[in-house]
């Protein structure tokens, strides 16, 4: 038993992409939450900006390669017409707009399809940040929690993104 191409792509961008997003996004945070004089040495704080960055870039990338990967590969699978007669379920987009109880999971994914691009846009952004302010965010409190609540934003968009993905996903597979 053999995954499709379909499946093995919404497995890379659903599964393998978010959990690296995740553990960048948690390093990104802790490291931000970290880089403060009370917690860090001053010695050690150019080893703590190091992992903060490595963090923070591998979220943003990450990020990017699932908004890309979702866009590009999956969502013109998700959107394409099936000939006459086919197999709805092969067409998750006819599938669901078919359905009246399952209609509105269309409008879910096309606003989902939007509000993923939040994500890597706002870890890009809190990454720049942080590699510009370098060592000077360990005494600048207000940027660093505005930096933590950019990430966390990016998180959660990201989090929605999937849930609605996965449910749809869960949907069309089902039957």
């Amino acid at each position: 038993m053999g995954l499709t191409d379909r499946e093995l792509w919404t497995a890379v961008h659903g599964m393998i992409l978010w959990t690296i997003f995740l553990l960048g996004f948690a390093a990104g945070l802790a490291g931000l939450w970290n880089l403060r004089p009370e917690c860090v040495a001053v010695a050690g704080m150019p080893r703590q900006l190091r992992r903060l960055l490595s963090g923070l870039w591998v979220a943003a990338a990450a990020a990017w390669a699932a908004v890309l990967t979702g866009t590009f590969v999956l969502y013109p699978w998700y959107r394409a017409r099936p000939p006459e007669g086919a197999n709805l379920a092969n067409y998750p987009r006819a599938y669901l707009q078919a359905n009246p109880e399952f209609a509105e999971w269309h409008d879910g994914m096309e606003w989902k399809q939007q509000v993923a691009w939040l994500a890597p846009i706002l870890a890009t952004a809190v990454a720049y940040v942080a590699m510009r302010y370098g060592l000077g965010l360990a005494v600048e409190a207000k940027i660093r929690r505005t930096l933590m609540i950019l990430l966390t934003v990016a998180f959660l968009t990201s989090g929605v993104a999937a849930f609605v993905g996965s449910f749809i996903n869960k949907i069309v597979s089902m039957h």
